[in-house]
């Protein structure tokens, strides 16, 4: 009699954990594997982008951001090593998204051949901690960037910071794009949309 009642206490058992194993499978399945944060279809999307140029410490870099006929966002202009300064860059408004799950960032974008890095805040101040994350272009080629949340860095005026805990994507609150190659040079960046992903 003890040994059956051992033995229907761990068939139940097994059975209760197969059905929660069973659950949370279904629940990641109807999860999407990629959720659009934004596409620019429309002007006012990129009418709600900011600009911060190195203005702010002096320095002459001049950029904007323009909707085009295409649904797309323009990020272009002149980097300037003048008084110091020397990068341009533009970022959302302060959001939130559930992208609790999610595993990175996917960016849809056609540019000139340089290097730049897009960004992520946690907070919504102006001059804070952000988490950056470098990659290249291809000149005149549409391409589509995969970069995961742990290769993103914490970075406060261009410096890495290591005293500071890893980007938690359910923090993010800003996005934005910021070109500093240290170098006097026009840059041109093409947006058609940012993305994040679960699994790759």
């Amino acid at each position: 009699m003890e040994y059956s009642m051992i033995f229907r206490t761990i068939i139940s058992t097994i059975a209760f954990s197969i059905t929660i194993l069973l659950s949370q499978q279904e629940a990641r399945t109807m999860q999407p594997q990629e959720i659009l944060l934004t596409d620019f279809s429309h002007s006012a999307e990129t009418e709600s982008w900011q600009i911060i140029n190195d203005g702010v410490m002096g320095g002459r870099s001049q950029s904007e951001v323009l909707f085009t006929a295409d649904n797309t966002t323009i990020f272009k202009g002149l980097i300037s090593l003048d008084n110091n300064g020397g990068f341009a860059s533009t970022r959302s408004l302060p959001r939130r998204d559930e992208l609790a799950g999610y595993k990175g960032i996917m960016l849809k974008v056609k540019g000139d051949g340089k290097n730049y890095q897009f960004r992520l805040r946690t907070n919504d101040r102006f001059d804070g901690i952000s988490y950056r994350a470098l990659f290249a272009t291809e000149k005149a080629q549409w391409i589509t960037v995969t970069i995961a949340f742990d290769e993103f860095v914490p970075v406060f005026r261009g410096r890495i910071l290591t005293n500071v805990a890893p980007l938690v994507p359910e923090n993010i609150q800003q996005l934005g794009f910021l070109i500093a190659n240290k170098k006097a040079e026009q840059f041109q960046i093409e947006i058609d949309w940012i993305k994040a992903y679960r699994d790759q």
